[in-house]
């Protein structure tokens, strides 16, 4: 595959599994393209016009031609320096990469991960709460996440990539999406009862499974596992953690417990102050779980995949 090719398919996959349904997905698309056209023509050419096909801001080629032929991948959660030296020894070795593949956006993606984070206030409406206050609750959330992403050294991982001449790409929401709603599936035919249910059927999945062997599979964070599950919301998409003030109206919408990846310590106190349950499934195991359904559809093509950095490898 040419990698304007496995580009297409990510976005693709990740539009089908959107949280919001892929005729509002489109809606955000179209919006993007009426935006783009009542630019005057200087601010056109500042226009990210990857907009107007692909509405996850923190999912990009970061580098490579787009005709460039692509057999192996290097994948991983995090690609940083090392991971890339990594990729040129192999190599050395005689195991070339043709694209090493993020799931943690690097580059202009990370510097627009806010951007995505608009995904939470659909999501929070579906849930039941209303459209005007999820936009409230999160506008104050996304300008904070967007002023802590501004002084970072977004580039640094694209510059090597550059120099050693490797693709790089990231592959962010759509992965998140598509953990979301196996696990929205998963948690709908099973039907949990208590917390200790979801905990069960969370160790099934292998990427959970393996996690627990390296002491970082699911947890029950607030609450207990005796205690009735009630409404699962699964949290797993939306760029990063929401607002603090999400889980008082999350549960004034009838949410029992919250099945995440990782939780901050402020954000867990507010969930226990609104007497939800939060059970963390495990960050890069949840993270595997996604680029994993995005590596089986890549490895149907007939790409080889190897994988880094914390990404436990399972196929479907």
């Amino acid at each position: 595959m040419k990698i304007a090719e496995i580009y297409k398919l990510i976005v693709q996959k990740g539009m089908e599994a959107d949280p919001r349904g892929l005729a509002e997905v489109q809606k955000l698309l179209d919006k993007n393209r009426k935006k783009f056209e009542e630019l005057k023509p200087e601010e056109q050419a500042e226009f990210d016009q990857e907009q107007l096909s692909n509405p996850y801001s923190d999912t990009r080629v970061l580098y490579g031609d787009d005709e460039r032929e692509v057999k192996t991948i290097l994948a991983g959660i995090d690609i940083e320096m090392g991971e890339l030296l990594l990729a040129e020894h192999l190599a050395v070795k005689g195991k070339k990469i043709d694209l090493v593949l993020a799931h943690h956006p690097e580059g202009k993606a990370l510097a627009a991960l806010h951007d995505v984070m608009h995904l939470q206030e659909d999501i929070l409406y579906k849930l039941g709460v209303p459209i005007n206050i999820a936009e409230d609750i999160m506008s104050s959330r996304i300008a904070e996440v967007k002023r802590g992403l501004s002084p970072l050294n977004h580039n640094r991982t694209v510059d090597g990539a550059k120099l050693l001449d490797l693709p790089l790409m990231c592959a962010h929401t759509p992965a998140d999406n598509l953990v979301t709603t196996f696990l929205d599936r998963l948690f709908a035919e099973r039907k949990p009862e208590t917390v200790g249910d979801i905990i069960k059927i969370l160790k099934e999945i292998p990427e959970f499974k393996e996690a627990v062997k390296v002491n970082a599979g699911p947890t029950v964070f607030v609450g207990s596992k005796e205690r009735r599950a009630g409404k699962i919301f699964v949290d797993m998409t939306g760029g990063t953690g929401g607002s603090e003030d999400a889980y008082a109206k999350l549960a004034d919408a009838g949410v029992g417990t919250i099945v995440g990846m990782h939780i901050g310590e402020k954000h867990r106190k507010e969930a226990e102050k609104a007497h939800l349950n939060v059970v963390i499934a495990g960050h890069m195991s949840s993270d595997s779980l996604g680029m994993n359904l995005i590596l089986d559809e890549l490895e149907k093509q007939g790409i080889e995949v190897l994988c880094c950095s914390g990404l436990i490898r399972h196929k479907r």
